[in-house]
């Protein structure tokens, strides 16, 4: 596997305010809505889930036990919570919440890395634009492949969508620039295609591999990445256009 340590930002010439700001408010969800991730009843309110987005109803369920299929080991799994906005937007909120320390620790730490050149690339408010964009498709992607499935009920969220969609602009862009990365156990320093393209390929086939199983793959939405970075590469010309950097 590869891990991003830092990127060349030499010639960038603005501050990432948006990419800050995104940041910021990712974690202040997490710590007092969340609370840390402790919070059940805003969490599964406000997490997206791929029935409710199909129907455009809001489902609510009991909590219920669950078999860890590893440790064998009983879990309650708490249920689905009312929604106290329209379903459709939590394809919107979802992008803001995350499961666990973990998830938002390695989630912020790639945005910190790739977002501050993407912002430079389209300004302040056409990065936000990007940004939301990509994350609302890549929930729809998940969507799409959740349905008829066994995870047509499960919530999803975190703003790995809204960062693919990020790391797929970067591609495009950047695919040049030298990030220092961790790879299979050695620092070295690899063009961005080379870090980008490893990561996007692990999603890639984990997500065909979710995908033929029927399953999220211990709860990652692979395919929510896999949409997000497609949207992307997509998307990131067309943001760009009229824009002068």
């Amino acid at each position: 596997m590869v891990f991003p340590l830092g990127d060349d930002n030499s010639d960038r010439r603005t501050t990432p305010f948006v990419n800050y700001g995104i940041i910021i408010v990712n974690v202040l969800v997490f710590v007092f809505l969340q609370n840390m991730g402790e919070n059940n009843d805003f969490t599964y309110a406000y997490a997206a889930v791929p029935q409710e987005i199909i129907t455009g109803k809001d489902i609510v369920t009991d909590d219920h036990l669950m078999i860890e299929p590893l440790s064998g080991e009983k879990v309650e799994v708490p249920g689905l919570r009312p929604t106290p906005i329209p379903v459709w937007l939590t394809l919107l909120t979802s992008i803001f919440m995350h499961g666990g320390i973990a998830h938002i620790a390695g989630n912020m730490w790639f945005l910190w890395i790739f977002g501050d050149n993407i912002e430079d690339d389209l300004g302040h408010l056409r990065y936000l634009a990007f940004y939301l964009v990509c994350g609302i498709l890549a929930s729809l992607a998940h969507v799409l492949a959740s349905v008829g499935g066994p995870n047509a009920l499960i919530p999803t969220l975190g703003a790995s969508g809204a960062i693919s969609g990020v790391l797929g602009g970067y591609m495009v862009l950047h695919s040049q620039r030298r990030v220092t990365v961790i790879l299979f156990r050695f620092l070295t320093e690899v063009p961005a295609y080379v870090a980008v393209g490893i990561w996007f390929l692990f999603q890639l086939i984990s997500g065909l591999g979710a995908l033929g199983e029927g399953t999220q793959s211990g709860g990652v939405a692979y395919a929510a990445h896999v949409g997000g970075f497609v949207a992307g590469l997509v998307l990131i010309k067309p943001f760009m256009f009229g824009h002068l950097r």
